[in-house]
């Protein structure tokens, strides 16, 4: 048994749909469940909306349609006019309709979850009928009553015993008879809400469903030839690593290497299954296998390159030494707040982290710290992890740049620095 995700890249347009239609198609005599993303840059575009739509910014009704009008395109160029998909996504968009028309009351977690998660039961929709049209027998399937988390909206914690149970319970008969196509990214409350489990979280979907089904194995289709050891768009002499280790991916998404969840790996590695990633416009092309690999050598340094970051620093209001007890009160706060650190350093007077800046998240964050301590703090910066790197890389990636925090240890070394 075999699952497949698609991210928004792969389907951000007709000729998308189609190409996954025949990726898929080369696997037809396998038990197939395929998790899909947003189409293209949706998940933006509704972000968008979710933020018009809280402050009631008269934009929104145009930025909406924008959202309908893009995904009413691509459905033209697939299908004809007549096709019931069309009535699908007419009744999915209804649940937008319905928001937009009342004033929002309750929090902006909540109301992001309810409405960013209508990209992918667009997306989903319209793969399946897509699949469906090219002799490919397909089901579509409603992921929110199998993925089942708390009420942490944004970033929903599953419940995996009961997540394993509703999956174990149905899925197999349906794989006997189907093609699956659910939505990534989302679960569902014992509530009924809809929740999301982080950004790009649709590579968790999919070891979610192949933890709990013991699948083969899991690919992900994107649209690089696998694993670099850099962003392509960033840096022109990346390397393409054929095998990784799940230790190795874990801290590479950590840090904030984009091409797999952070939380994809561990449920793979406890069940044994390898990840693979591999590009949908080249399907044969052997990409990069995830596994358990041993003895890796690493030939250039892991760049990985965060934007849009913030470093603040808290210190005592008596200009005490911090202690252990400051640590535990300015994570805790933090923790609260949903906030990642992505660096941490102390001194004797006072404590730094950077991390991403999330606006409708730091004014809190800020209020609660200010509280019981003095607080300074940077924004638009950039973080750089190095992994397995030499110093004289170090010095070519800052070179000219004010550097505010520099952090190393044995493997590696971060740098912290205002974007120019």
């Amino acid at each position: 048994m075999l699952v497949f995700k698609f991210g928004g890249a792969s389907v951000k347009d007709a000729a998308g749909v189609a190409n996954l239609a025949n990726v898929v198609n080369k696997y037809a005599g396998e038990p197939l469940l395929i998790v899909v993303s947003a189409m293209g840059k949706t998940t933006n575009a509704l972000e968008k909306l979710t933020k018009a739509y809280f402050e009631q910014n008269v934009e929104m009704h145009l930025i909406y349609e924008e959202i309908k009008q893009y995904h009413y395109g691509i459905m033209h160029e697939l299908f004809g006019s007549e096709h019931t998909v069309f009535d699908e996504i007419n009744n999915t968009f209804v649940e937008i309709d319905w928001m937009l028309e009342d004033e929002p009351v309750d929090t902006f977690d909540f109301i992001y979850d309810q409405l960013v998660s209508v990209g992918e039961l667009l997306s989903t929709r319209i793969v399946d009928a897509y699949l469906n049209q090219s002799g490919l027998n397909s089901k579509w399937l409603d992921v929110r009553g199998y993925i089942h988390t708390d009420n942490t909206y944004r970033e929903g914690v599953v419940d995996w015993t009961k997540t394993c149970e509703s999956i174990q319970h149905d899925i197999p008969a349906m794989l006997s008879q189907n093609i699956i196509v659910t939505q990534g990214f989302l679960g569902g409350t014992s509530e009924n809400f809809t929740t999301t489990l982080g950004r790009e979280g649709s590579d968790y979907t999919a070891s979610i469903f192949a933890a709990c089904l013991n699948a083969s194995s899991v690919t992900t289709w994107k649209d690089v030839p696998g694993v670099l050891n850099a962003d392509p768009k960033l840096f022109t002499d990346t390397v393409k690593f054929d095998e990784l280790s799940y230790a190795e991916a874990m801290e590479m998404t950590y840090y904030g290497a984009t091409v797999i969840h952070p939380k994809t790996i561990k449920p793979l590695q406890n069940a044994g299954i390898p990840l693979l990633v591999k590009p949908f416009g080249d399907p044969d092309a052997p990409g990069t296998k995830i596994g358990d690999t041993s003895n890796q050598s690493f030939e250039k340094a892991v760049i990985i390159v965060k934007e849009n970051q913030m470093l603040l620093s808290v210190s005592a209001k008596d200009y005490s030494f911090i202690t252990e007890k400051h640590l535990s009160n300015v994570y805790n706060i933090f923790a609260q707040n949903l906030v990642k650190i992505n660096v941490l350093q102390t001194s004797a007077l006072s404590l730094s982290a950077c991390f991403d800046f999330v606006d409708e998240r730091f004014q809190k964050l800020l209020n609660q710290l200010q509280e019981n301590f003095n607080v300074k703090y940077n924004s638009n910066l950039k973080l750089i992890t190095l992994r397995h790197f030499e110093q004289h890389i170090i010095e070519q990636l800052t070179e000219g740049k004010k550097v505010l925090l520099e952090q190393t240890s044995r493997n590696t070394a971060q740098i912290v620095f205002a974007s120019n």
